[in-house]
């Protein structure tokens, strides 16, 4: 049972592909290819993360393969017309990498890839040597947690924190991620706050409240 909330390190794969500085344009979409991925960070030295190259990267040789700019638009899309012409992952790739820390939540992720519009963060510490890769499928991961995990959680951090004289006279229920709670409880007030923390357990898919209190009408 989690008593503390997930963390990028608890759902990143650790397991990491990358591709050097030098690495050639045939060498990465090879590797690419033999991993299944969209994406591959570039490392240098023992492992620090210096860029990273992806698909949209890659597709600008293919975009501008047969395509003469006028001078106006080379000199507008100047940083993409260089990529078009490049064949080494230090050219090709998008710098500096947009990197987020294994400490870090998993709310914070999701809102990093949906402001750079990217699918996969390399992590890395505090030097900016790579720890793994988390990816949009990862940050699901917490969803797959069980009925029966999760109705524990709500049980042991909501119910029995905020209605410790009543907590026997509620019951958590829990079907296919969606929470019911259902009782009486001896204070109103806390009725909204149960709901909203009941919420913020991961993996909860959303909350049903049916608690009713006994101080209501007074």
């Amino acid at each position: 049972m989690a008593t503390q909330p997930f963390t990028v390190a608890d759902v990143m794969t650790k397991k990491v592909v990358a591709v050097l500085p030098g690495a050639e344009f045939k060498e990465i979409i090879t590797t690419m290819e033999r991993w299944k991925i969209t994406a591959v960070p570039v490392v240098e030295g023992e492992g620090r993360v210096v860029g990273v190259v992806s698909e949209a990267d890659l597709l600008l040789k293919e975009e501008f393969h047969d395509h003469r700019l006028g001078l106006v638009e080379q000199l507008r899309r100047g940083d993409v017309t260089a990529k078009a012409g490049s064949r080494r992952a230090d050219d090709l790739m998008t710098a500096p990498a947009v990197t987020i820390a294994p400490e870090a939540s998993l709310p914070q992720a999701a809102r990093l890839m949906a402001a750079h519009r990217v699918k996969r963060l390399p992590v890395v510490d505090a030097s900016g040597m790579i720890q793994g890769i988390v990816s949009r499928s990862d940050l699901l991961k917490v969803f797959l947690r069980t009925d029966e995990d999760l109705a524990a959680e709500v049980r042991h951090e909501v119910v029995a924190h905020l209605f410790p004289l009543s907590r026997s006279q509620v019951d958590v229920r829990v079907d296919d991620g969606v929470v019911t709670l259902s009782g009486n409880v001896r204070d109103s007030a806390r009725i909204p706050l149960a709901e909203r923390l009941a919420r913020a357990v991961e993996g909860v898919v959303d909350v049903r409240c049916e608690l009713t209190a006994e101080d209501v009408g007074r």
